[in-house]
């Protein structure tokens, strides 16, 4: 894949025998961190009184986003936060989840559940549903992307961007990967 053209914000792509993609930048770097440090400081401010918050980052970039925003409370907050990450099967009719702790450990303690774009609601459905038998202080969810096409009766308490979009859409999230900055494109 080889950039071809680069317009302000649109950089088209050529790929073999195929048409021209357009990926239309909808955040950059800074903007994407400033989003993140948004979000941390808001989650700073719904917890303040607790002694340690449970931030659990689906598997893959949402896990990128939770480590970052777990960065920024490591700083400025005065509870202690612990990463923790959850693999959906997200092509599953049920919950299928692999997790990297004991769910027990959450018990009667904050959980932020963080992904990077919330389209149907159908991944942070399934994220909540590894909590179902643990008795929770409380469980908010964090998006860096809010799509608006919910399929399930979700809601995210922090957003770094709503984005109205149509169906045939697809947003990309680009988070460090390879050599590349940090984007959010529309494709």
């Amino acid at each position: 894949m080889q950039a071809v053209t680069e317009l302000s914000n649109i950089t088209t792509f050529q790929y073999p025998n195929k048409m021209p993609d357009k990926h239309i930048l909808i955040l950059n770097h800074q903007q994407i961190q400033q989003k993140i440090d948004r979000i941390a400081y808001q989650v700073l401010e719904d917890n303040f009184d607790e002694d340690e918050i449970m931030i659990a980052g689906i598997l893959p970039q949402g896990n990128k986003i939770a480590k970052r925003i777990k960065d920024i409370l490591d700083e400025i907050a005065p509870f202690k936060s612990r990463l923790i990450s959850i693999e959906i099967d997200k092509r599953s009719t049920s919950l299928a989840a692999d997790i990297d702790f004991d769910v027990n450990d959450c018990s009667n303690k904050v959980v932020i559940l963080v992904d990077d774009v919330m389209n149907s609601g159908k991944t942070l459905a399934y994220g909540f549903g590894v909590f179902r038998d643990v008795p929770l202080k409380k469980l908010r969810t964090v998006v860096l992307i809010d799509r608006n096409h919910k399929s399930f009766p979700m809601t995210t308490d922090y957003a770094g961007i709503a984005l109205s979009t149509v169906l045939k859409e697809h947003v990309d999230v680009v988070l460090g990967e390879e050599d590349e900055e940090d984007a959010v494109y529309l494709r």
